[in-house]
């Protein structure tokens, strides 16, 4: 069973996270829920063989097709699992993903891992999806955050990009922040920005502002990226106005779905939205079994 390495969304390709990554995602996961051995799994016939499939119930955006593959290869890899549907694409109720075939213990140990693995990926999609398409008409594109599960950031920002969005920073160590907390250590967005711009000379470079006196003064101290925190549209246009293209501008904090668009109307280039990430639905799917007794395992 082999991992799909990228998908391409609305011309963008999204990028797997690493093979190692993933296999050690799950790893861990069956090692949470089986620990010593399915005990349940254990009381039905060792040879009995199973084809099995994945019913959608609800609408979304299928993703996790391969942390969903994985669980099955490390468990049993006499368990065959075909897709009918791939990362990125609209699914919809009662329909048919994939279908499995293998040993009816191993299919039903691995299910619930495999299937928290899909619901919670294609939760992260389907969420993000609805974030674009609230953007349709407007040039500013969807960002994600740090806001992310624990120890599923590279998945869940996998997620966000088969959904449509864009990524922002991975981590602490990939670009350069400066948030409230940094300007008030630092003494001031100028101070802020020249001391960023000597240590991290590389890395992208961006800074947060919370008044249109802080925009200027970053602007001047030659920030080509601002992140216009918490502010109200009306604040958001007279930024956008007082930068006059000199740099990008991103608009952060309390976004919901009923507000982005008016957000994304004062013509600024991104908005980030934590929600994307840590107040998904997961998606309603369910595996169901059609067992077999003639079957079993050579």
């Amino acid at each position: 069973m082999s991992l799909r390495i990228n998908v391409t969304i609305q011309n963008m390709k999204c990028q797997l996270p690493a093979t190692a990554l993933i296999d050690d995602m799950v790893s861990r996961a069956l090692q949470e829920d089986i620990g010593s051995g399915d005990v349940t799994a254990a009381l039905l016939p060792a040879t009995q063989l199973t084809t099995a499939s994945v019913i959608v119930r609800e609408s979304g955006t299928l993703c996790g097709t391969a942390w969903f593959t994985q669980v099955f290869a490390q468990l049993n890899p006499q368990v065959q699992v075909q897709w009918l549907a791939h990362d990125g694409e609209q699914v919809n109720p009662q329909q048919s993903i994939c279908t499995l075939h293998g040993p009816t213990r191993s299919i039903l140990s691995g299910e619930r891992v495999a299937l928290n693995f899909l619901q919670t990926l294609s939760g992260t999609a389907s969420l993000t999806r609805q974030y674009v398409q609230a953007l349709a008409g407007t040039t500013t594109r969807l960002l994600d955050t740090r806001k992310t599960l624990p120890l599923w950031r590279h998945a869940q920002k996998y997620a966000v990009c088969c959904g449509g969005g864009s990524n922002h920073r991975m981590g602490l160590y990939d670009m350069v922040l400066i948030k409230e907390n940094h300007i008030a250590a630092a003494g001031s967005v100028t101070a802020a920005l020249q001391q960023a711009q000597q240590v991290s000379p590389d890395l992208p470079l961006e800074i947060e502002v919370e008044t249109s006196a802080q925009l200027l003064e970053a602007i001047q101290a030659g920030a080509a990226r601002i992140l216009l925190d918490n502010m109200d549209t009306a604040l958001l246009k007279e930024c956008v106005r007082l930068t006059a293209g000199r740099a990008q501008l991103e608009a952060s904090g309390n976004v919901s779905l009923s507000t982005i668009y008016s957000i994304a109307q004062t013509g600024v280039d991104f908005i980030s939205v934590g929600a994307i990430t840590k107040h998904l639905h997961a998606l309603d799917l369910s595996l169901r079994l059609k067992i077999s007794n003639k079957q079993q395992v050579k």
